[in-house]
């Protein structure tokens, strides 16, 4: 496996041998995965602190649903839900760097808001996950080279309120890769350090079941400058559609599944709701990948 390095605040993090787990908090009424459940602070901060418990190596924390069909949120209210959250996270547990005893994790702000994500770094995070890569705000990739942040660059096509009415490709890895190249040529631009980048094919965002087999079936052709790929396929629809079945529930098994067989098809970072199984799905796949 090729070496690959991701600049996280003042680490260097390799995933060429161990990858990642990055564990969902949403903060939001409307998530299509636990709707409300987490919305009030406290019980956020709880979760936060399961997810850190059960092994996850990033807190991915969001403030707004990015669900087909969801409504956007204003700056103001997406900053009163994540940032009493953030900063009460980030008193309990350590980023990677101490490592004083306390539970340790990477905070990541998944916003596409620059307002939200210059906030969310100030109060602990220390990545920005952008569904749209900064192309909603102009001002996004400018923050995270200012602010030395690592940045998720997301393929989204369309916005979440449309973006599965009619998601059309005429080849949909190689238009993911030029985006890659595209997104990444613009934040260098704007000051984002190289290593600092990760990218996302955004399954589910803007694609269909087709759509996104193709692109877990390509991740290959999608690498780009030996840059770490991030991977969420966690309870999403399309799964219970290749299994036959509609409960929720029913999507934890093929979720593991592809977790373990996506790390040996080069996925690096694997966002996920059920922390504790997709953590020891990932660590026996890289025993045996050894």
């Amino acid at each position: 496996m090729d070496q690959r390095l991701w600049k996280i605040g003042d680490q260097i993090v390799d995933l060429s041998t161990r990858g990642m787990i990055m564990g969902v908090l949403n903060v939001t009424p409307d998530s299509f995965s636990d709707a409300g459940k987490f919305l009030a602070t406290d019980q956020a901060v709880g979760r936060g602190l399961q997810i850190a418990s059960e092994g996850a190596d990033i807190l991915d924390i969001g403030g707004e649903s990015s669900r087909p069909g969801a409504d956007p949120v204003s700056v103001e209210e997406e900053l009163d839900r994540v940032i009493p959250v953030i900063e009460k996270l980030r008193a309990k547990i350590d980023p990677p760097s101490q490592r004083s005893g306390a539970p340790s994790i990477f905070i990541s702000i998944d916003t596409s808001k620059s307002e939200v994500a210059s906030a969310a770094l100030a109060a602990g995070a220390s990545i920005i996950n952008d569904v749209t890569a900064g192309r909603h705000d102009e001002k996004m990739l400018a923050l995270a080279g200012k602010q030395q942040a690592a940045i998720v660059l997301v393929h989204m096509q369309g916005e979440p309120r449309t973006m599965q009415e009619n998601p059309h490709y005429n080849d949909v890895v190689a238009e993911v890769a030029d985006f890659f190249r595209q997104q990444y040529d613009r934040a260098l631009e704007c000051g984002v350090d190289p290593m600092a980048i990760a990218f996302d094919p955004g399954i589910g965002f803007g694609k269909t079941r087709e759509h996104n087999l193709a692109l877990l079936q390509n991740l290959d052709r999608l690498r780009l400058n030996h840059r770490p790929l991030v991977v969420g396929v966690s309870r999403k629809s399309f799964l219970g559609k290749l299994i036959g079945e509609s409960e929720m529930s029913e999507r934890l098994a093929p979720t593991v599944a592809l977790t373990s067989l996506l790390r040996a098809r080069g996925a690096d970072v694997v966002r996920v709701h059920d922390v504790k199984e997709n953590v020891a799905a990932l660590r026996a796949a890289e025993a045996v990948l050894s």
